[in-house]
């Protein structure tokens, strides 16, 4: 991927969701999440999400966005690192971005 790609904000997802999606934890119990953050980085959509418990620790998870057969987005993990830091990079350009804005 190009390091020079600017992130793109999307809101598919909470058009699709609202602002919180459910999703099954390791231990089969549903956990919810907020939609923190939706974006294209050059052909691939990201978003980030967050639980309660992460809220605490200022942290999310990261995870590709890809549209099933009928057209609904659905989430996949990051597998790759540098695929992930690229992600990562991208959020936090959007953060950034959202704080100098009046």
């Amino acid at each position: 991927m190009n390091d020079n790609l600017v992130p793109v904000p999307l809101e598919r997802l909470k058009e699709t969701f609202g602002n919180e999606i459910e999703l099954i934890a390791e231990d089969g119990r549903p956990e919810v999440y907020e939609i923190k953050a939706e974006f294209q980085l050059g052909p691939h959509v990201y978003a980030s999400l967050q639980s309660a418990a992460m809220a605490k620790e200022q942290e999310v998870e990261l995870f590709r966005v890809i549209l099933s057969d009928s057209g609904e987005p659905q989430l996949e993990t990051i597998e790759d690192d540098e695929e992930w830091e690229l992600a990562a990079e991208a959020y936090d350009d959007l953060l950034f971005a959202g704080d100098e804005m009046p």
